[in-house]
């Protein structure tokens, strides 16, 4: 843990969900005291662990109405809360991504900065750079095809520029994630073939079945998020990071058929929706170079824990475990 002998205290919000409870159980096992910043809308599966812990602290409320006292003494934030999910049906209105996605976040890196926290990492992600030919890296001019990414790349162009000796500003943009988790997400790519395998035997693939996605587990997330809280501050100052790893770029229909095959049961292929205009084949070289960020996980390691935890009844395709449809569940009784 970075700072010898003293407690460093982390902040996370969206703590509670996917990535963050993983986050969450990394950080204190390398003796990290954390404060899990998250509304619980999600429900509480994947923290309910640390509940109880002494170096654990939960506090259930919003990035946009949160007290900022709970800043006091934190070392570092990471801003992980947000409607993680394009909407293709356009319900969950133009607002409500503005409110989550931008002021939250807006909203947490400038208290973060006035309350003298000294690290601020911020989850973006890999979709705002939509659809490019050839291969992309940080440099690469983004091309955000819908609110959840144009969002992200909004955050990324206010909180950037806060950076300073004193606010250490790193903005991450994740591949699309995979692997499990104590909250579980099956609308993600990896996740979502896993279980209709299970289910029905049969993976179902988006038109074309040609567009490229970079895909990262959780746990690499997660250790990838705290190589920046550990790293030197001139090495992740103002910087952007691709998450990922470069041979883990994969054609759509290519990485259906690397999970059908890694389970090794029968099972058959199938088409649907209309097609994903998104494609983007990234470049992961900065991180593996400037912090030695090397992935430990394959789609085929993820994918079987996922298929083995959903036959032991360790996770369940629970409503709650796809953001948009629950998020429109929760809109239609009036909770966001």
């Amino acid at each position: 843990m970075l700072g010898g002998e003293e407690v460093l205290k982390v902040l996370v919000t969206g703590g509670a969900g996917y990535i963050g409870s993983v986050l969450i159980g990394g950080l204190l096992d390398r003796g990290y005291s954390v404060i899990c910043l998250d509304r619980l809308i999600f429900r509480d599966a994947g923290i309910k662990p640390y509940i109880g812990m002494s170096n654990f602290k939960l506090v259930v409320d919003d990035t946009r109405t949160f007290n900022s006292e709970i800043l006091n003494g934190v070392n570092a934030v990471v801003d992980l809360a947000a409607i993680s999910q394009p909407d293709p049906s356009g319900y969950l209105e133009e607002r409500l991504f503005h409110e989550m996605n931008y002021k939250g976040p807006v909203r947490v890196a400038n208290l973060s900065m006035k309350h003298g926290v000294k690290k601020y990492i911020f989850a973006s992600t890999c979709s705002v750079y939509g659809f490019q030919e050839g291969l992309i890296s940080e440099k690469s001019q983004p091309n955000p095809l819908e609110n959840y990414a144009k969002t992200k790349l909004m955050v990324e162009e206010e909180v950037k520029p806060l950076s300073s000796k004193e606010f250490c500003v790193t903005i991450l943009r994740l591949a699309t994630v995979y692997g499990l988790s104590r909250k579980m997400r099956f609308d993600l790519v990896v996740n979502g073939m896993t279980l209709s395998l299970y289910k029905t035997g049969v993976i179902k693939v988006m038109h074309p079945g040609t567009q490229i996605r970079p895909v990262v587990h959780v746990a690499d997330v997660a250790k990838a998020i705290i190589s920046v809280i550990e790293a030197d501050e001139s090495e992740v100052n103002g910087e952007v990071f691709n998450v990922g790893s470069n041979d883990q770029n994969y054609r759509i229909y290519d990485l259906a058929k690397l999970i059908g095959d890694s389970i090794g049961k029968p099972y058959k292929i199938e088409w649907y929706g209309e097609p994903d205009t998104r494609s983007y084949n990234v470049d992961f070289t900065k991180i593996r170079k400037r912090l030695n960020f090397i992935a430990s996980y394959t789609p085929i390691q993820g994918s079987r824990e996922v298929y083995k935890a959903l036959e032991e009844g360790v996770i369940s395709d629970a409503p709650e475990t796809r953001v948009i449809s629950w998020w429109k569940t929760l809109k239609a009784k009036e909770v966001v």
